[in-house]
């Protein structure tokens, strides 16, 4: 429809006396504009280059150093030490300029030069001012003077005004521990978790590594990390992500809610518009880099490199390791609703299609009746099973004709939209609502989310959304980045009218989205139910409960004068204890964005002195005054271990890098084996609040999000991510397995409510009774309302 549209801006007649050409000027306009508009984005893109490319200098920084060099030589004193009359004399075709004219260049060329080496200066300072990580391992709000003096001269070197990678070229490169440290480290972390025996058994494996390989090993790791930007993350990408065979759909996907207790409204072709638009926008500046640089505690820069592939991203697979396709100057929506998918252009007249527009171009699709076609309503299944069935039937059934033409209308779009016929969303009326709210954004139909895509934006009848995002490319904060910057544009800079509709007129000339088409053969329609029914079974067989923990949030746990990340951590440890009568290793994610191309790292918040609070909390002799004293102990240790994981001294990764090394040089060895083999029984991550700016939940406390959650890891082990929003909400996504008779989703939520209150009356013994009796009547009721 789209290009019949465009076709009719163009006709010409062949006569006799010659050819009759007929254009549209709507068309010609159209194509001026949306020229216009491509050479302004190329103009703003290299303008804002050459501004990150030179930062911490900017360009007038050049002219002033050129008018210094040049007025030097009026003052009879000569700053570059002769370096000037030198390039006079080694200028080429110099016998045709005029002597002034060759010490004008002469001084340009200098001053240029000295120009870009006061910039690499600048840099590599700003470098080194970065490596400096004594800060972070300082108690909170006891600065010393030299953290202060080394914050001062951070913010000096950092220039004015960066954009969003201002940054990249200054931040240091990911450090190699030593292999002493991380096995030290790994046994200390191990301790709890092992008999005596088994504990001697692998102290000797690693003593036996450290002594034998690990020095080889480890020299291949710095040479690496001499050589690559982050001696880490293309390993990772690689082989924890893309050369998993296993279905992605719950296995590394992982979700994003909308805001909990808002809809903005409940039109859904309205909503899906507005939300749309605040993608583009987003999108937008994220391509002319004019985004704001994440900064720990508003000064030291964080790494953007995960941003680059947000949009027009897909994961193709393969038969050994899939990869990542990054496109761009894409200008199309492919949109998914009963069954049928949609292309849909995000662009006329060179510029984004409008909030009422959009809502125009979805509600047309929303009210479309004709039927899917012949394969058409699974087929999105093949990437919600297993790797390589859907590697071959790509290969087979869609290389080539109108199955490739609408594959690559897919894999090249900017992101995936499903209009779901399903409303989801929290409400505090109906039991369980956020658990089926999290289940769909997850997993949805299992055929109904193109799970390849770098995510998924989800669309509900009754006007909430959410999104699914890919592993991959990225980590959860990448993406919960630019989904603080969608929902506050839409609630606070786009609105709606009082019917709930996109504020704006109504332009009806656009043309209708067209549906993409089909020839999916017998043999591929079976390959297609074959990866449903695997999804499905993942699918079914996930437990999903969200808690939300309202009793108390940030703001007091902070008066307890403790962090509320290890204060959870211990109420985590806490309830696992509870519910399962035993310890396990535990993963909680921690960021390495501090250093150039970082991503996460893993702190083992199962400590052995997380262990001995735990025990003294079970211990009925124990008084309240030794809990407290092991809480604090516990606490502070959880701090230095994420402390360390941020600063590039974590184990994890260092083990994963040495194994992969071993394996490329075809070392056995038995110890890093065992590592890499040990499960995660307990896998948590905490969702973070990165712009705080852009909503005042002081102001409008409604307005706050619901955080996101993953897929259990372990079969027999929980998946817990949690969010703490404003000063007093926690909100828990906790998810297991239905098959397995050792965990319960929304029982571990009981066991974490309960010990959140347990672990804060410690800080006021007299209140500690009615608080576990409290707990007590609350764990009651929701049981009854669970049953």
């Amino acid at each position: 429809m789209a290009e019949a549209h465009q076709a009719v801006g163009f006709q010409f007649t062949v006569r006799p006396d010659g050819v009759d050409l007929k254009l549209s000027q709507e068309v010609i306009k159209n194509i001026y504009l949306t020229g216009l508009t491509a050479w302004n984005k190329r103009a703003i893109q290299f303008k804002n280059g050459v501004l990150a490319g030179v930062y911490p200098a900017s360009p007038s920084s050049w002219l002033i150093v050129v008018i210094a060099m040049m007025s030097s030589s009026y003052t009879h004193i000569d700053p570059s030490l002769g370096m000037i009359d030198t390039i006079k004399e080694i200028l080429p075709q110099r016998d045709y300029m005029s002597v002034q004219t060759r010490a004008v260049l002469s001084a340009i060329l200098f001053a240029t030069g000295l120009w870009l080496f006061l910039i690499y200066l600048l840099r590599y300072t700003l470098k080194a001012l970065l490596s400096y990580h004594g800060w972070i391992f300082e108690s909170h709000g006891k600065m010393t003077t030299s953290t202060k003096v080394w914050l001062s001269l951070v913010k000096m070197f950092s220039g004015r005004r960066p954009l969003l990678y201002s940054f990249q070229a200054s931040l240091p490169r990911l450090p190699v521990p030593s292999v002493d440290d991380t096995i030290h480290r790994y046994l200390e972390s191990v301790r709890p978790l092992m008999d005596s025996e088994q504990y001697n058994q692998m102290e000797i494996l690693a003593n036996d590594f450290k002594d034998s390989k690990a020095a080889q090993l480890r020299r291949y790791l710095i040479l690496k990390s001499w050589w690559a930007t982050n001696y880490v993350s293309d390993w990772w990408e690689e082989y924890i992500y893309l050369r998993g065979r296993s279905p992605i759909m719950v296995n590394s996907n992982f979700y994003i809610m909308d805001l909990l207790y808002v809809t903005p409204t409940h039109r859904q072709a309205a909503r899906a518009g507005n939300v749309v638009h605040a993608m583009l926008q987003y999108r937008r500046k994220l391509e002319r880099g004019e985004h704001a640089p994440l900064r720990a505690v508003g000064t030291v820069p964080m790494c953007s490199t995960q941003m680059e592939r947000m949009f027009n991203t897909t994961r193709i697979p393969g038969i050994e390791t899939d990869i990542v396709q990054h496109l761009t100057d894409r200008k199309h929506l492919i949109v998914y609703h009963k069954g049928r998918f949609f292309q849909l252009w995000l662009y006329t007249g060179g510029r984004h299609l409008l909030p009422s527009e959009l809502e125009t171009q979805f509600q047309r699709i929303l009210n479309d009746t004709s039927e899917p076609q012949q394969g058409e309503l699974k087929l999105a299944a093949l990437t919600a099973g297993n790797r390589v069935p859907w590697a071959r039937t790509r290969i087979k059934y869609f290389s080539q004709g109108v199955n490739k033409v609408s594959l690559d209308a897919i894999e090249s779009a900017s992101f995936f939209l499903t209009l779901d016929d399903e409303p989801q969303g929290y409400d505090p009326a109906k039991t369980r609502s956020l658990d089926s709210y999290a289940k769909s954004l997850l997993h949805g139909k299992c055929y109904d989310r193109w799970f390849d895509k770098s995510f998924n934006l989800i669309s509900y009848p009754n006007g909430k959304m959410g999104i699914n995002a890919e592993h991959s490319w990225a980590d959860a904060p990448i993406v919960g980045h630019m989904w603080e910057f969608v929902l506050s544009t839409d609630c606070f800079h786009l609105g709606y009218t009082e019917e709930g509709h996109c504020k704006g007129d109504v332009n009806k000339g656009l043309p209708y989205p067209t549906r993409l088409q089909w020839q999916i053969p017998k043999e591929c329609q079976d390959v297609t139910e074959t990866s449903y029914l695997a999804a499905k079974q993942i699918a079914d067989d996930v437990d999903f409960h969200g808690c939300l923990f309202t009793e108390f949030g940030k703001g007091l746990i902070k008066k307890c004068r403790t962090s509320p990340d290890a204060f959870i951590q211990l109420a985590l440890q806490l309830a696992q204890f509870r519910g399962q009568g035993v310890f396990c290793l535990t993963y909680e994610s921690s960021m390495t964005r501090m250093f150039r191309d970082g991503r996460t790292e893993t702190v083992r918040s199962c400590t052995s002195e997380a262990v001995a609070f735990v025990r003294a909390m079970e211990d009925p002799g124990a008084t309240n005054a030794q809990r407290l004293a092991l809480f604090r102990k516990a606490a502070d240790k959880h701090q230095n271990m994420y402390r360390l994981a941020m600063t590039g001294s974590g184990i994890d990764r260092h083990l994963f890098c040495l194994y992969i090394v071993s394996k490329y040089i075809g070392i056995d060895s038995p110890f890093l084996k065992k590592v890499l083999s040990e499960p995660w029984k307990l896998s948590t991550s905490q969702t973070p609040q990165q712009q705080l700016n852009l909503v005042d939940i002081n102001k409008f406390p409604k307005y706050v999000g619901a955080g996101g959650g993953f897929g259990p890891v372990a079969d027999d082990g929980y998946g817990v991510s949690y969010i703490i929003v404003g000063e007093n909400l926690i909100t828990f996504h906790i998810s297991s397995k239905f098959s397995s008779p050792d965990t319960d989703s929304y029982r571990f939520g009981q066991y974490i409510w309960k010990s959140m209150l347990d672990i804060q009356a410690l800080f006021k013994p007299e209140n500690h009774k009615k608080t576990v009796e409290h707990a007590k009547h609350v764990q009651l009721e929701n049981g009854k309302k669970h049953i």
